[in-house]
């Protein structure tokens, strides 16, 4: 097993340098799991950010051979959770096949004040 974390240069950069934006865990067999850190996203609502959050996530994804479909667990934090409907709603165009696991928490406040949404995965890479 081979744990590599990186902010690939093809991929959207985090906000600070004081993290990495995947863990990448690949296995002898070469598939892999992706960490992918929590996104936040530019919007003046819980729609505009959190579709900038799965174009990000997307993007991340791509850069590390995989995709929205194999994501396998995701963790949502809302700072306002009687809005689900409205984030759900976005989620469900990005995720369109079988649900991956999932926990939605409500958060007094993220890292940056304006944000509404963060949303991290994990995906299962197989074998090319």
């Amino acid at each position: 097993m081979q744990i590599s974390l990186d902010n690939l240069a093809s991929a959207p950069q985090p906000l600070s340098p004081y993290y990495s934006q995947v863990a990448r865990v690949e296995h002898a067999d070469g598939s892999a799991l992706l960490f992918v850190s929590g996104q936040i996203a530019e919007g003046a609502t819980l729609t505009e950010q959190t579709r900038g959050v799965f174009e990000t996530l997307t993007a991340l994804l791509r850069a590390h051979g995989a995709g929205l479909a194999d994501v396998v667990n995701i963790r949502t934090y809302l700072t306002d959770i009687s809005k689900l409907d409205e984030y759900g709603a976005v989620r469900r165009e990005f995720l369109t096949g079988t649900p991956p696991t999932s926990m939605t928490f409500e958060a007094a406040r993220l890292f940056r004040p304006e944000a509404l949404v963060e949303v991290e995965v994990v995906a299962a890479v197989p074998a090319r």
